[in-house]
């Protein structure tokens, strides 16, 4: 059995707030706390993992792109990009890169803007509303994904 080797973990606007912007919806675990344990679970199933954070629209463009020579998968919270990035929703059809959309909070329980995504029907799958535990299930989903 072969399994993925690199998976890229995308984290969008205000994401480098976890833990301190609305801990209610988002949970107390900072990102830094967030990817240390990803990190884990990624080495439990024998997959690198890189993560990038940013707040421009421009720059995960630019991370995306990036990723084309070096990821065999995508895990990306696009954050409100994922209601209003074209530029991003383009990025991603075209690197052809297998990604999941994931979101913490269950945005079909939330304003009715955040019910639409640019992204969703590019994904291979959505993850919405298990908390920062959506991002170790897009983990665990790829490990099964890339099995042969």
């Amino acid at each position: 059995m072969t399994k993925v080797a690199n998976i890229l973990l995308i984290n969008g606007p205000n994401l480098n707030l976890l833990g301190l912007r609305e801990p209610n919806t988002y949970g107390k675990q900072t990102l830094p706390e967030l990817i240390a344990h990803l990190e884990q679970v990624a080495k439990t199933l024998q997959i690198n993992i890189s993560h990038t954070q940013h707040n421009g629209e421009g720059q995960i463009v630019d991370a995306i792109h990036a990723a084309k020579e070096t990821q065999q998968g995508i895990i990306i919270n696009a954050g409100a990009y994922t209601h209003t990035s074209i530029a991003i929703r383009d990025a991603l059809a075209g690197v052809t890169i297998p990604f999941i959309e994931v979101h913490i909070s269950n945005v079909y329980k939330r304003e009715p803007f955040r019910h639409y995504s640019y992204l969703s029907d590019q994904a291979i799958g959505v993850i919405a509303g298990l908390g920062v535990y959506g991002y170790e299930a897009a983990l665990n989903f790829f490990n099964q994904y890339f099995m042969e």
